[in-house]
């Protein structure tokens, strides 16, 4: 599975690259980040008119490139907008446009400006704020009609995914769409593993794509799979750990 996961990866970014926007850190260099890219804006206007982007109050937005505007639409629509940092490195944040000059909104939907104006927040903290995520947004490498996505390889959205689950600020019903350039979407079916967040929409800058029966983990942190140096690395898992142990958080059963 994961050796056809990462020729399809391959054939891809192959393709995407003619569209793609570099990366200042990583070039187009794939496997470490989501682009950017040529039609993006017309993709975020497409998931804009969606009833379930329309009637949120939260809406988690992942780090990736192509997202940025999505994140700056979402303020200026006075949403509150929970992001990740890169890799999950330094968890979650919350970006609050109530607490926010409109003038900086831009300048906050930016992953440098993000970490400036919006505020960390830990899974105990949205567990006391009752913290609700209405839609769930990512970019990803690649995604089939059936919304499974191909990822970078690292899993980190189906680890938010499991996270929040956990501590129920999204259930199983919460609605989840990727953004991507046409190019990233295939016909190649593949079976999701137990973990795979499959997506409800796959929005592409000419399509809307919506799938039907996009079934959601439910099975938490499969604390066993995570790779070699995460639970070192990434703060929320820890955290995560630490609540289940102390009986804060009961660990989902698949």
């Amino acid at each position: 599975m994961g050796d056809h996961k990462s020729s399809i990866r391959q054939q891809v970014w192959s393709e995407l690259k003619v569209f793609a926007h570099a990366d200042s850190r990583f070039n187009f260099d794939f496997s470490k980040f989501i682009p950017d890219f040529h039609g993006s804006v017309d993709a975020t206007k497409r998931l804009i008119l969606m009833p379930s982007y329309r009637t949120a109050k939260c809406v988690f937005i992942t780090p990736d490139n192509c997202l940025e505007r999505l994140r700056y639409e979402a303020l200026m629509h006075g949403k509150l907008v929970l992001m990740t940092t890169y890799a999950i490195r330094r968890g979650f944040w919350l970006l609050d446009p109530s607490r926010i000059d409109p003038s900086s909104y831009r300048y906050a939907s930016t992953l440098d400006g993000m970490e400036r104006i919006g505020r960390p927040i830990s899974l105990s903290d949205m567990m006391d704020l009752g913290l609700k995520i209405d839609l769930m947004v990512t970019g990803t490498g690649a995604i089939n009609l059936d919304g499974i996505r191909f990822g970078k390889g690292h899993g980190f959205f189906d680890l938010e995914w499991a996270m929040l689950y956990s501590i129920q600020a999204i259930s199983s019903t919460t609605p989840a769409a990727a953004i991507v350039h046409d190019c990233q979407v295939l016909a190649e079916p593949l079976i999701p593993e137990l973990f795979d967040t499959v997506c409800d929409f796959v929005i592409t800058p000419t399509k809307r794509i919506e799938v039907s029966n996009a079934n959601k983990p439910t099975c938490g942190i499969l604390w066993e799979k995570l790779a070699s140096g995460m639970l070192e690395s990434i703060p929320p898992l820890r955290e995560l750990k630490i609540l289940i142990r102390d009986a804060k958080v009961t660990q989902p059963n698949p």
